[in-house]
């Protein structure tokens, strides 16, 4: 593989920043696959849940599909707790980001804004503020949020419920990971 000369980058060359532009193209052209292939990796048991991370997302995908969502929410659903594994504190803007050039404002904000929704299942068992989706009760795509939550992932923690395989989803996110950016548009 052909590599710049440079070792700065303000030494670098026209020529030279269109080559690592077709090389980054070529990469980003690949995403879906590192994806597919990184969410083939959460098989581990969530600690303490009875399924495993993969699983959950697995089942908050299919729900999302069996109520006809719409594509990039399907995919959405599917990658919404991807952000687990490295930031287990900010998942949610994790997931998102990634998403983020693939997908509506409104698929975006919901997947950014998912933890903080789901903190009304939980927060008030460990002494928090389980209303702290209330904050955005004036938002356009609260509801959205909402139904997010409360349909799909709330309800994915069950080891007897039959889900879509990964496979079955891979279409979906090469079709989402092909599009244009839609910074772009």
């Amino acid at each position: 593989m052909k590599t710049v000369r440079f070792t700065e980058m303000k030494n670098g060359t026209k020529d030279e920043y269109l080559l690592l532009d077709k090389y980054e193209q070529e990469y980003i052209n690949k995403t879906a696959d590192r994806i597919l292939n990184f969410m083939k990796g959460l098989t581990s048991t969530l600690e303490g849940y009875k399924i495993s991370r993969l699983e959950h997302s697995l089942q908050t995908a299919t729900r999302a599909f069996k109520d006809k969502a719409e594509e990039e929410m399907v995919v959405a659903a599917l990658l919404h707790d991807i952000g687990d594994e490295l930031a287990p504190l900010n998942h949610s803007e994790y997931a998102a980001a990634v998403l983020k050039p693939y997908v509506s404002k409104k698929t975006h904000w919901i997947i950014e804004k998912h933890g903080e929704f789901q903190m009304y299942y939980y927060a008030h068992h460990l002494g928090k503020n389980k209303n702290q989706r209330e904050k955005y009760k004036d938002h356009e795509y609260y509801n959205d949020a909402l139904n997010f939550c409360e349909r799909w992932d709330q309800a994915s923690f069950d080891p007897d419920y039959e889900s879509m395989s990964l496979e079955d989803f891979a279409p979906m996110v090469k079709r989402i990971f092909s599009r244009k950016p839609y910074s772009l548009l």
